[in-house]
């Protein structure tokens, strides 16, 4: 995520030399270089020197071995921290980067890679509004921005847009192969599934974003797609939905009790 950040950034504007990453493996720093013109440095100390804004990008498991080293180095200059580690709290942020510095949370999605992603994000009383709209500016690089009014939302955002394009995928996968069942060639279902995906989201996007609208200008009475709803609907997809992303929330719940713990 902090690559697509650094590709969103740049194509808004920014220039290489505003910014800089910390990288431990060589071989990605060497690409970070490569593709973007980016300086990465494995000391991460080194890569926040002078920065008004850092962006925690890792595995959530690592964030407490990348923070707690640099909590005399964030002292100094106080930057704001955003932090995209997933289930990741911030009373844990807080605790790893010393007192003063203020922290923010921000979920982006996979879609964050080309420059269509959902970012669900959350600031506590401490960020001030000033610094909400940098991080906005920042985050809108790859995407739409979303603000939530509290932390345990961000466990929703995760359920539904966090997660939300492997649904999407998976009913285009399901379509493909039912499309392959009843008689087309196996890669025309697939590539007619993958474009009426895409095109559903260009659809759902460049309107005033009714959903149920945008399905029923698609449905006619008594046609095709009525069948195919009905059979949906008899199969308490909605219901399934629901469960689907209640599951989701609970698991990233949970997970955010075993980092605390």
């Amino acid at each position: 995520m902090g690559r697509a950040l650094i590709a969103g950034l740049l194509r808004g504007g920014w220039r290489p030399e505003q910014l800089s990453a910390g990288e431990s493996a060589a071989a990605a720093r060497a690409a970070v270089l490569r593709e973007f013109g980016v300086t990465a440095s494995d000391d991460n100390g080194t890569a926040l020197a002078g920065a008004s804004i850092v962006v925690l990008a890792v595995k959530p498991q690592d964030a407490a071995a990348v923070l707690q080293p640099l909590a005399s180095a964030l002292a100094v200059t106080r930057p704001l921290l955003i932090s995209v580690a997933a289930g990741v709290r911030i009373a844990a942020l807080e605790s790893w980067c010393g007192p003063g510095v203020p922290v923010m949370r921000a979920m982006p999605n996979r879609p964050a890679w080309v420059g269509a992603g959902a970012t669900g994000v959350y600031a506590p009383p401490t960020v001030s509004r000033q610094q909400r709209a940098a991080a906005e500016r920042v985050l809108q690089a790859v995407g739409e921005v979303f603000w939530v009014e509290a932390e345990e939302l961000l466990d929703v955002v995760t359920a539904l847009s966090g997660s939300g394009p492997a649904y999407f995928f998976l009913l285009a996968e399901l379509m493909a192969e039912a499309g392959t069942q009843l008689g087309l060639e196996s890669g025309v279902a697939h590539r007619l599934a993958a474009a009426t995906l895409y095109g559903s989201g260009l659809l759902a996007r460049s309107g005033d974003g009714d959903l149920a609208r945008l399905r029923q200008e698609v449905t006619s009475s008594g046609g095709t797609t009525e069948a195919a709803l009905r059979t949906l609907e008899a199969a308490d997809l909605r219901a399934t939905v629901r469960a689907a992303l209640a599951a989701a929330t609970q698991r990233g719940r949970e997970l955010a009790a075993v980092r605390a713990g």
